[in-house]
């Protein structure tokens, strides 16, 4: 370990109360506290409630810090990770039961693919559509526009564009019932 501390000026400004001083050092360890609660906890909510703890025991603690023992930082990660593991205790002794994983709510890149692919393969079947139905799929389904807009946009009635709809609908269908079927075999 280096004696070199990066931040032991700040903490020592800090310890004299300068709240300049704390501005400075909460903006710089902020972003990482935040972020080592957050990944503990699963619950954004908690993990700013333990950086609020976590500085306001480095408000409190910084005019007894002794620099030599461990680097400012260190110390400031270990009082994330206490404060953490005592939520995650409190939870269970509430619940008596582990606390349960959270899924990510964000797509996993195998989803993402299998998104892009689909997108990509009913692109293609739009694509492949004859000019007027693809032009009413894509006014009535992709511009969000009614069926009154779409037909005068056509310039067809209302039923001559619902018409269109439908057999590009059928084309779809049976499109992707024959790539299913191949797929299978």
């Amino acid at each position: 370990m280096s004696d070199h501390d990066p931040d032991a000026a700040l903490v020592a400004r800090v310890g004299r109360g300068d709240r300049a001083a704390a501005r400075l050092l909460i903006t710089a360890k902020l972003p990482r506290v935040l972020a080592l609660a957050t990944r503990l906890l699963r619950d954004r909510g908690a993990a700013e409630e333990v950086a609020q703890e976590t500085f306001l025991r480095a408000w409190r603690g910084a005019g007894d810090w002794r620099t030599g023992r461990a680097r400012y930082d260190t110390w400031l990660h270990t009082v994330v990770l206490n404060l953490c593991r005592d939520r995650l205790r409190r939870r269970r002794e509430l619940t008596g039961e582990p606390v349960p994983d959270r899924a990510d709510p964000t797509p996993d890149a195998e989803q993402t693919l299998l998104t892009a692919e689909r997108a990509r393969r009913v692109a293609d079947a739009i694509a492949a559509l004859p000019e007027r139905q693809r032009e009413a799929i894509v006014l009535v389904h992709y511009q969000d526009l009614s069926g009154a807009e779409a037909a005068a946009a056509l310039e067809v009635s209302v039923e001559a564009l619902e018409s269109l709809l439908a057999r590009a609908r059928r084309t779809l269908r049976a499109r992707f019932a024959a790539e299913q079927e191949a797929e299978r075999d």
